[in-house]
């Protein structure tokens, strides 16, 4: 059922790295994304997919990787992503891309999810030196970058605390813990 599939479709920062993630089953997440809603139904996202080391290898260099862990850089050599997808917006079609570029990461990680696999959309990309490294033309706005693996970790939904704190956080085991807001705290009731 769908309600499975986005509960188990988290933000996943760690991954089995010697699992590939198959050309096919990257291809099959970019046509679902592709399928997906567009405004105006413009359709001006376009897809860079990897799934080769040397390719992966320069793609994490641009990254940045879980802004509210400060102690940790990101996924260690054997833990990092084995394919992404960057995501480009074509200029030459509109330079505006809506909400495109959301519904779309939803539509590859659910299809993501129901591969067995998991990701994180990072937004926290070294653009200029992404487009440098992979030779992306000006015609292309780096959107963001989507990272697709088997993943390593547990993450665990919990009840936002009295506190209000919305922060995403570890456990002496390791396990990603995010706080979410209840259902009653964002179902709005004016009378």
């Amino acid at each position: 059922m769908i309600s499975e599939i986005v509960r188990k479709c988290r933000s996943y920062r760690r991954f089995f790295q010697d699992v590939p993630v198959a050309q096919d089953d990257l291809l099959e997440m970019v046509d679902n994304a592709r399928l997906s809603a567009s405004a105006r139904n413009a359709q001006s996202l376009k897809y860079i997919v990897a799934n080769e080391a040397d390719m992966n290898d320069k793609i994490f260099s641009c990254l940045a990787w879980a802004g509210y862990l400060k102690d940790w850089n990101g996924p260690e050599k054997g833990e990092q992503p084995s394919a992404y997808i960057i995501m480009l917006n074509d200029t030459d079609i509109s330079t505006n891309y809506w909400c495109d570029h959301g519904i779309a990461a939803q539509s590859i990680l659910l299809t993501a999810v129901e591969k067995g696999l998991g990701g994180c959309i990072i937004g926290s990309v070294k653009r200029e030196m992404l487009r440098h490294i992979l030779f992306i033309s000006e015609q292309y706005e780096i959107v963001q970058v989507i990272a697709i693996g088997k993943p390593k970790e547990e993450v665990r939904l919990d009840p936002l605390g009295s506190e209000g704190d919305i922060k995403y956080w570890r456990d002496a085991e390791q396990v990603h813990h995010v706080p979410k807001r209840s259902l009653e705290d964002i179902v709005l009731n004016f009378k």
